[in-house]
């Protein structure tokens, strides 16, 4: 009697560069995944996600370390991603987050009900902790890779609020991946834009090909690659929205193609 080989899966050297480059693995990226949807997840949409996540870090990092420059430090604290949120409204990603963050418990303002009376913080969050925010703690070591290929550090505190951010925007980024497997396209898109006085307007985001999707390809059971593309277009606008579908797609192409 011979011994079967195990069988591994097919995998290039470009592959597994590409994937071991991600701060956040695809790994983790299923298991967000598999928090909001019981649909089953392919390779290509994990690591679609994981790209767009790292993509809007990176854009937070270094926006927090531009301020944080300002005053010679290296190390980030959180009012310097106050600073990067003021700076670039592009970034204003995971908002569920900031309802639970100290960071953001000054600048809220105040909410009151329809009868004027002040509706408090815990009332605000709910009595259900968004998924998100219950699981921010997995993304702490990618977090710290990040910041590390960035060439800065940060205190325990600002860590926290990128790790909060990234995992409720990846959460969010899933959900809408879900709906538009379930909806059988796009049906809604985020359509913001950033017009300066005495400059031409942005041409309608509409003539994107992207952004025109109505129909989606494959079967009902499976999030796809250009399903967290589309995902992409309902989460955010402007520059960052199309640097992250296009480092996404790049991201799939190359590992499709090993």
């Amino acid at each position: 009697m011979t011994t079967q080989p195990l069988r591994t899966e097919r995998s290039g050297p470009q592959t597994a560069s590409v994937v071991t480059d991600l701060p956040f693995k695809p790994q983790l990226v299923k298991a967000v995944f598999r928090d909001v949807t019981s649909l089953h997840v392919s390779r290509p949409a994990a690591w679609a996600a994981a790209s767009v996540t790292r993509t809007v870090l990176t854009e937070i990092i270094d926006s927090a370390r531009s301020a944080a420059a300002e005053e010679a430090r290296k190390r980030l604290i959180p009012k310097d991603l106050i600073s990067a949120i003021d700076r670039n409204v592009e970034v204003e990603v995971g908002s569920a987050w900031y309802l639970h963050s100290p960071t953001f418990h000054g600048l809220m303002g105040e909410v009151r009900s329809a009868d004027g009376a002040l509706v408090s913080l815990r009332e605000r969050r709910g009595a259900r902790t968004p998924s998100g925010v219950a699981g921010a703690h997995r993304f702490q070591a990618g977090v710290r890779t990040l910041l590390g290929s960035r060439g800065v550090r940060a205190v325990p505190a600002m860590v926290r609020d990128l790790d909060g951010i990234a995992s409720v925007f990846l959460t969010a980024l899933a959900r809408d991946a879900a709906k538009v497997v379930r909806e059988g396209g796009v049906k809604r898109f985020g359509t913001v834009s950033l017009v300066v006085p005495g400059e031409p307007a942005p041409a309608p985001l509409l003539k994107d090909p992207l952004l025109a999707l109505s129909t989606r390809r494959g079967d009902g059971r499976t999030v796809g690659g250009d399903d967290v593309l589309a995902a992409v277009t309902m989460q955010l606008f402007g520059d960052l929205r199309q640097r992250a579908i296009t480092e996404a797609a790049e991201m799939t192409r190359n590992t499709s193609a090993n």
